[in-house]
């Protein structure tokens, strides 16, 4: 998947084109780095998504320092997506107690 670069009205948001040429937006739920593994990680949802509508988040790989807002890259350990679970599940636990 590739990204491209956000303009300063949307920097909450990020467009993945797919292999086929298809762009979808999304809204960037959070960024985090993991010293364990080595990586800086984005969690993404569709931006389209109602407010109330239980979504599908991925997460990616990614590198905050790349100028050119290069390529995710897919998270491809089970220890890796175990640790994103967790800080999503953290997260999300945070969230529902400020509401």
């Amino acid at each position: 998947m590739s990204q491209n670069q956000n303009t300063p009205q949307d920097e909450e948001k990020i467009t993945l084109v797919d292999d086929d040429g298809n762009e979808t937006l999304f809204n960037i739920l959070f960024t985090f780095d993991s010293k364990d593994f080595g990586h800086s990680y984005i969690l993404l949802y569709p931006a389209d998504a109602a407010e109330d509508e239980e979504v599908d988040i991925q997460a990616y790989i990614f590198n905050p320092e790349d100028e050119d807002n290069g390529d995710l890259k897919p998270i491809e350990s089970n220890e890796e997506w175990d640790m994103v679970e967790e800080i999503l599940n953290t997260f999300l636990a945070d969230d529902s107690g400020m509401q």
